[in-house]
């Protein structure tokens, strides 16, 4: 290994270090100012067959945790395994309405398969033992992605209008719902379609009573 690609791989463990082990996924791009695409490249490779790194999928890379337990390497982290593809396609990514239902505890209904609406291309990813299906959407939903409540817009379109003004499902999402998601959507709520305006109002509004 030359000179400079060591010293890349040496300062790629330390950066891949400080976010914990298990807790990050990483992609060539996140290096790129350590050195050129092809030294980082270079190093990647090296250090994922020198068994420092995982390599999880094309392009990404991990710092597995053991599982004593299972005594193997845990699964990489989802959350960040998406981040990590968002990035290194540079697309923008959103949970699935029946996803993000599913995290704010409005249905115990499990997804059969991990999807995610895109502005990219509709497609298939494999990342280690998940296959996660993107599905290209319209620019007036992607203009959600990255805000704090892209969940609760999705979760909504997804219940539709007879599901989400139910009282439980108000409920759930006046208690779910983080401060953050509900200032956001208050600034927005003209952009959700008409049906779903009065029924957002009524868990981003504080709760009156008597």
């Amino acid at each position: 290994m030359s000179n400079q690609v060591a010293n890349i791989a040496d300062r790629i463990m330390v950066r891949v270090r400080a976010h914990g082990v298990g807790r990050w996924v990483c992609t060539p791009k996140d290096f790129l100012d350590l050195g050129s695409r092809a030294a980082v490249d270079q190093a990647l490779s090296r250090l994922t067959k020198a068994g420092q790194l995982r390599r999880v999928a094309r392009g990404l890379y991990d710092l597995p945790r053991f599982n004593a337990v299972m005594k193997r390497s845990a699964p990489p982290d989802l959350d960040s395994a998406i981040q990590a593809v968002s990035r290194r396609d540079d697309i923008r990514l959103m949970p699935d309405g029946i996803v993000a239902a599913h995290q704010l505890g409005l249905t115990n209904a499990v997804p059969a398969k991990v999807a995610y609406v895109t502005d990219g291309r509709s497609r298939t990813v494999k990342i280690a033992g998940w296959t996660v299906r993107l599905r290209h959407a319209s620019p007036k939903l992607m203009r959600w992605a990255d805000r704090p409540a892209a969940s609760a817009v999705q979760a909504l379109l997804w219940l539709g209008p007879r599901a989400a003004n139910d009282p439980q499902t108000i409920t759930t999402l006046r208690k779910q719902l983080p401060d953050a998601a509900k200032r956001d959507l208050s600034k927005q709520v003209g952009a959700l379609p008409g049906w779903a305006i009065p029924i957002a109002k009524k868990f981003i509004e504080p709760e009156v009573t008597a």
